[in-house]
């Protein structure tokens, strides 16, 4: 039989850069070739033969009620009929700010944008904005979109700044960029006793996702907020991964449990928030929002942001997590699914290591969690890619690549995770 996946990235390879609209997905890190998905519904999606899978990226992430949920579609047909884009206000808008807002206490205002690339580009240029500093502080395994100045290596110490990491940016773009290992305190304290007064802002991913899953500790977090406050640079919270998809209030809800008074300066928001349609947020108190346009100095616009449709999804989708008992069942299904291939790999006698919060979770192919990037980089990526045809042999999708997080949905029932279990130890014997 014709396996009309390979048929279809040739076709696209011819038309497309690399076959796709976003590298990962061309599976060079993993060999192969991609799936071409034609339907998904619930915790499944089918490829272009009919296969089908168990789906642990949701589209990396946004489908945490997974996919074709009745309510949210119901939602968005009933928003497509009254128009599909205005250029102009609308009341959701309001309804999804305030909802967002209501959850995330550290924010009293938003604005509404459409990717999670321009979210984390215009939160930066609000933190230089209201501070009138150029450089800032980001850590090496964080991504925040592709926008030029976020395109950053680490440099060869502290007292230098990064290099690009893409051609076409400019090395005078980076140059107020400072890049520094995720979770190293001392590092930290020395950049900005280095550079303090000169930073605008540190960026973070309070819980890495494009390093896999990697947590920020309650000491280093701590240490990020107190070095902000005392030098007078922001503190900018990277949650397109995590916002409402490690819990109802976000990433910082939980470091707010272990630090007193703990809350991010400026909040960057994508993925669950639009529930699988093209929406992001940053959002901050009110006197830092405010120096946006057209009340402020700083200029962000978008012709799409606040897409009336996309919108419709976003709220729906909040509302129905903000339900009760909502979270405890996510919870508990995620952590069934990491003490069950924990246990697998134990049984095979592999080094394993695995992490997760509310619907999002991580595992390594080493004894310890890592901490760092550079702790990442010592995986075994030749097992990994033999894990994950195995894995995709036996029907369950995930990540192609070695630095990713998964993600669970409320539609993954026990028996998903019961079969995905048994298809990674099964891999894990034939790997």
């Amino acid at each position: 039989m014709t396996d009309r996946n390979i048929d279809l990235f040739e076709r696209a390879s011819r038309v497309i850069p690399g076959g796709v609209n976003s590298p990962v997905r061309a599976f060079r890190a993993v060999g192969g070739t991609p799936r071409f998905v034609q339907r998904a519904q619930g915790a499944y999606f089918w490829d272009a033969n009919g296969q089908r899978y168990i789906d642990y990226i949701g589209s990396w992430g946004p489908m945490i009620l997974g996919h074709g949920n009745p309510v949210v579609l119901e939602a968005v047909q009933k928003a497509a009929l009254d128009g599909f884009s205005f250029g102009a206000p609308t009341e959701r808008e309001i309804e999804l700010a305030e909802e967002i807002l209501k959850h995330v206490p550290s924010m009293e205002m938003v604005r509404l944008v459409s990717s999670g690339t321009e979210a984390g580009m215009s939160a930066l240029r609000l933190a230089r904005g209201a501070t009138g500093r150029s450089k800032f502080i980001k850590f090496e395994g964080c991504y925040h979109g592709h926008a030029d100045a976020l395109l950053v290596k680490a440099g060869s110490g502290l007292a230098t700044f990064g290099h690009p990491t893409s051609a076409g940016v400019p090395a005078e773009v980076v140059q107020h960029t400072l890049v520094l290992e995720y979770n190293n305190i001392e590092q930290l304290e020395q950049a900005f006793q280095l550079h303090g007064k000169e930073l605008a802002c540190v960026m973070i991913e309070p819980i890495a996702g494009n390093m896999n899953f990697v947590r920020a500790s309650v000491p280093f977090m701590k240490r990020c907020r107190e070095l902000c406050t005392q030098y007078g640079a922001l503190l900018v919270f990277d949650e397109v991964m995590t916002g409402f998809r490690v819990a109802l209030g976000s990433a910082q809800s939980i470091y707010a449990k272990d630090i007193a008074g703990f809350k991010p300066d400026v909040t960057v928001l994508g993925k669950v928030i639009g529930g699988g349609m093209p929406l992001a947020a940053f959002g901050g108190p009110r006197d830092i929002m405010s120096k946006l346009a057209p009340t402020g100095p700083v200029y962000q616009a978008g012709t799409l942001s606040g897409n009336p449709v996309a919108t419709a999804c976003g709220l729906t989708t909040l509302k129905e997590i903000a339900k009760p008992g909502f979270w405890n069942a996510l919870s508990a299904r995620t952590q069934s699914l990491v003490d069950g291939l924990s246990a697998a790999a134990t049984k095979a006698g592999v080094p394993f290591s695995a992490d997760c919060q509310g619907g999002m979770f991580g595992f390594f192919l080493l004894p310890e969690l890592p901490h760092n990037y550079a702790k990442v980089m010592t995986s075994d990526g030749a097992k990994f890619n033999r894990l994950f045809h195995g894995l995709l042999d036996r029907g369950v999708y995930i990540a192609p690549a070695l630095y990713e997080a998964g993600f669970v949905s409320a539609a993954h029932s026990e028996a998903d995770i019961a079969q995905t279990v048994e298809a990674f130890a099964q891999a894990l014997i034939a790997g």
